[in-house]
């Protein structure tokens, strides 16, 4: 019987950059064609925007909200590779306010969240690639037709055919220009636009605010969103946790204010907003300094076959969730086809 040898020629090393909905789809599409991948991630664990912080009963989340599942691949997606057990539609009330009309309901459509938290889906998403977390990538150094990836400390982490980059613009942008990809460079500064930063604080309360809905949009300098985390499914607190964004505008005016001033002037906004004046038991603070694109004007994604380099997030698609594996899934296709 003659022995069949595997061909390999076509199987390349591939780095991605970023664990999280872009990095970890673009990671699992490009495992399941055959390529070998590896995951950097520069935080402790995957999640990316989709984060939650650890409190005293469980967690609550201070990114992300919520996502839509209008391209039903995608929840297919997240049943297949992050477990259908891991989340589930969010059957809050939500409502936004405009300055002329008061009071309106948001637009009638499933909104899914992770569960027990949203951190849950890419938890799932990491049991399929190789992630090597606590590593930030500072340059990718030419070593013929392979790339170097070199991080923040000087280490080298190892030479890759092809490369997926998944970081908000300015990290991308940082990247790029240290490691002399200036078409790229150029290519990425123009669609993407600027990241808008957040500041966000969860407060728990012993009793429930007289809220008009779970998830609100005020028409407030302060506040772009608030949202009461526990209505959410799969959350078992005993007493609510609630969420409150800054605007992009207020954040920007105060980028470098104390936590503590950050969560005084939103917690004043959130009880002029519903007439509730009880004392947080807790505070939780993160400041997000790349929450959401600015821009309108969105490729989908940044391919150079040329180089063997790729950009994908949701900042090149609609700045959703679901714009981040559709970014990442569109790169992906766009690598294997050669």
């Amino acid at each position: 019987m003659d022995s069949e040898t595997l061909d390999t020629s076509s199987i390349r090393n591939v780095a991605v950059i970023g664990s999280g909905m872009a990095g970890l789809t673009a990671a699992i599409m490009l495992g399941k064609s055959g390529q070998q991948v590896k995951v950097f991630e520069k935080s402790r664990g995957p999640g990316g925007r989709m984060s939650s912080k650890r409190v005293p009963g469980g967690a609550v989340d201070v990114g992300a909200q919520y996502f839509t599942g209008r391209n039903p691949a995608f929840l297919d997606f997240l049943e297949n590779y992050a477990g259908a057990d891991r989340f589930g539609p969010w059957h809050g009330t939500f409502g936004f306010q405009s300055a002329q009309e008061g009071w309106q309901p948001f637009p009638d459509e499933t909104r899914y969240v992770g569960i027990p938290r949203m951190t849950a889906i890419t938890r799932g998403l990491s049991d399929h690639v190789e992630l090597t977390p606590q590593v930030r990538i500072a340059r990718l150094n030419r070593m013929g037709t392979r790339w170097q990836l070199i991080c923040t400390e000087g280490k080298d982490h190892g030479e890759f055919d092809q490369v997926v980059i998944t970081a908000p613009p300015a990290q991308t942008q940082e990247l790029l220009a240290a490691s002399g990809l200036t078409q790229l460079l150029s290519e990425s500064q123009a669609p993407g636009g600027d990241i808008l930063p957040c500041w966000a604080v969860a407060v728990h309360f012993s009793e429930a605010p007289a809220a008009r809905f779970d998830a609100m949009r005020p028409d407030s300098d302060v506040l772009y969103w608030v949202a009461n985390n526990s209505s959410k499914p799969g959350r078992s607190d005993a007493s609510p946790w609630w969420v409150l964004h800054a605007t992009p505008e207020w954040t920007e005016a105060n980028v470098d204010a104390t936590p503590e001033a950050v969560s005084n002037e939103l917690l004043a906004a959130f009880r002029q907003l519903t007439g509730f004046d009880g004392t947080p038991v807790e505070l939780v603070t993160h400041r997000w300094l790349y929450a959401r694109s600015a821009s309108s004007e969105q490729p989908g994604f940044v391919w150079d076959k040329g180089q063997g380099v790729g950009i994908a997030g949701d900042w090149l698609e609609g700045g959703r969730v679901e714009g981040a594996w559709e970014s990442a899934s569109q790169l992906a296709e766009a690598m294997q086809a050669g």
